[in-house]
C-alpha cells in the first residue's frame, strides 16, 4: 500500500521519535561495579589478612560473545613477604563465550594477575592463567591453567585449580551459591602448597546494589598459608570464616 508524501513523512517522523526512547534504553556493553568486603578472600586464601578490602571493576561485552575486562582489589600479602612491595592487585582478562548445545555455555579466556612493583625474588607473584568453562543451568565447571609461575611459588609452571559452583534462586530474588574448588600447586612447594576450598554464598540484587555473605574455608596447610614476617602474625590464611561484602553494579 502506498501513501500519500505527506503521511509518509509524518508516519516517518513519529517512526523516529518512537524509535530513540528504545535505543536509548538499549543495554551498554560496559558495566561498571564496585564494592567493600570485610575480607578478600581468593580460592579460600585471605589476600588482605582477614581486613577489609576496596574492589573495583571495568567489563566490556561484545554482542559477538567476546569480553574484556579489568578488575582491582587492595591487598596485603605480598607486603607481608620480606622484599614484597605491592598494595594492589590488577586483574586483565579477556575471552569468548558462546553456547555450544541448547542450554550448555562455552567460556574460553585469559587473566592475568598483575601485582605492580611486587618485587617479589627470584619469582614474581604476577600470574597469567588459560581458562575453560561449561555451564548448564545454574552449574559452572571451570578449569583455570597457570602457563606462568604462580603467585609467587617458584617453578610452579602448569599449575591447576579446578572448581565447581552453581547458584540457586531460593525465593524473593536471594541466591545460593555452593562453591568447591581444588588448587594444585606443581613444583618443591606443591606438597605445602596444594589445598581444597568450599564456600557457600547468600546474595541478593536491590537494583544493583548487591549484599552477601559467604561462608568460606579451606583445608590448606595450616604451616603454609600464614602471613610472611614482615606481618609478625602467624594466623592461617585459609581458616574458616564468614565474609559479608556490598557490592554495586552500573
Amino acid at each position: 500500500m502506498m501513501m500519500k508524501p505527506m503521511l509518509a513523512a509524518c508516519a516517518a517522523t513519529l517512526s523516529l521519535g518512537a524509535a530513540l526512547p528504545v535505543q536509548a534504553q538499549e543495554a551498554s556493553p560496559l558495566t561498571f561495579n564496585v564494592s567493600l568486603t570485610s575480607d578478600y578472600r581468593y580460592r579460600g586464601i585471605s589476600q588482605s589478612r582477614f581486613k577489609p578490602a576496596l574492589q573495583g571493576g571495568l567489563d566490556y561485552a561484545h554482542a559477538s560473545g567476546f569480553y574484556l575486562g579489568v578488575w582491582g582489589s587492595t591487598i596485603k600479602w605480598i607486603k607481608d613477604i620480606p622484599g614484597g612491595d605491592a598494595d594492589v592487585e590488577v586483574d586483565l582478562y579477556g575471552g569468548f563465550k558462546t553456547q555450544v548445545a541448547e542450554g550448555l555455555t562455552l567460556d574460553l579466556g585469559l587473566l592475568s594477575y598483575v601485582y605492580p612493583s611486587n618485587k617479589l625474588s627470584p619469582t614474581s607473584a604476577n600470574t597469567t592463567e588459560l581458562y575453560a568453562a561449561l555451564s548448564y543451568g545454574p552449574v559452572t565447571a571451570k578449569y583455570s591453567h597457570a602457563v606462568t609461575d604462580t603467585f609467587g611459588n617458584p617453578d610452579s609452571k602448569n599449575s591447576g585449580y579446578l572448581d565447581l559452583a552453581a547458584s540457586f534462586d531460593v525465593g524473593d530474588g536471594w541466591m545460593l551459591a555452593p562453591h568447591v574448588g581444588h588448587q594444585k600447586i606443581k613444583g618443591p612447594v606443591g606438597k605445602d602448597a596444594s589445598y581444597t576450598d568450599y564456600s557457600l554464598s547468600l546474595s541478593k540484587d536491590f537494583s544493583g546494589l548487591v549484599p552477601s555473605i559467604t561462608l568460606v574455608g579451606t583445608n590448606a596447610d595450616k604451616n603454609f598459608y600464614v602471613p610472611g614476617a614482615n606481618a609478625n602474625s602467624s594466623k592461617f590464611l585459609g581458616k574458616s570464616g564468614v565474609v559479608v561484602a556490598l557490592k554495586y553494579n552500573f
